[in-house]
């Protein structure tokens, strides 16, 4: 059973969210918040599975929250619930630990997906909007003494292109076809990358692509 979590500060939202998700066998609701730092205590007293985070909220917003959650280096994952899909604070919200982002006019069917996939340890990256937006604002804010496209040294060439391919937000079905591999190669792959480079998912990999230039935004 997936445990989670609901937060923004609009009642008919977590009202809606509640609906869609408690018609699912696999995924209970254990509680709700209205903002930021109500987030955080109940995440302490709950340690849900997934938190769906608003970003724009009351006393605390949701990228602080996301933050401290994420601090506590424990079980649970958070995803951002947006309503602009270009919002600029989503960027700050990946960097501060969430596992990707939903609209909040997602589909109703798609959004007991987005939490399987990310309580699955997962990272919700396919969306083209979602690149869209980590290429624009990792084009923007460079990390300090970025490198210039070269291979990480701690990489292998084919590790190199999984990397690559992940940035672009593909899947592991689509990478596995692109590099006629099986899905569990690509799978091993993507686990090499993450230990070898201490990111956390797919959303920190992809963060480090754009930010140390091994893929170009305007590639995207």
């Amino acid at each position: 059973m997936i445990r989670v979590l609901l937060v923004d500060d609009q009642a008919l939202v977590r009202g809606g969210f509640r609906l869609i998700l408690r018609s699912e066998r696999d995924i209970e609701v254990v509680g709700e918040a209205g903002d930021g730092e109500t987030a955080v205590a109940e995440t302490i007293r709950l340690q849900p599975d997934v938190v769906l985070m608003d970003v724009r909220m009351p006393v605390l917003d949701g990228i602080e929250a996301t933050r401290r959650i994420m601090a506590r280096d424990g079980p649970t994952r958070v995803l951002i619930l947006t309503t602009f899909d270009l919002d600029e604070h989503v960027y700050d919200a990946l960097e501060a630990g969430a596992s990707g982002f939903v609209l909040k006019d997602i589909e109703p069917e798609r959004l007991p997906e987005a939490v399987r996939l990310v309580a699955g340890g997962d990272a919700l990256l396919a969306p083209s909007v979602t690149r869209r937006l980590i290429a624009e604002f990792a084009r923007h804010r460079p990390a300090p003494g970025a490198a210039t496209g070269d291979r990480p040294a701690q990489l292998t060439e084919r590790e190199a292109e999984v990397l690559g391919h992940l940035a672009r937000g593909l899947t592991n079905q689509e990478i596995a076809a692109a590099l006629h591999v099986s899905e569990t190669t690509v799978k091993t792959h993507v686990a090499h990358v993450l230990g070898k480079l201490e990111l956390r998912d797919r959303v920190q990999a992809v963060i480090f692509a754009y930010e140390t230039g091994l893929v170009r935004s305007t590639s995207s």
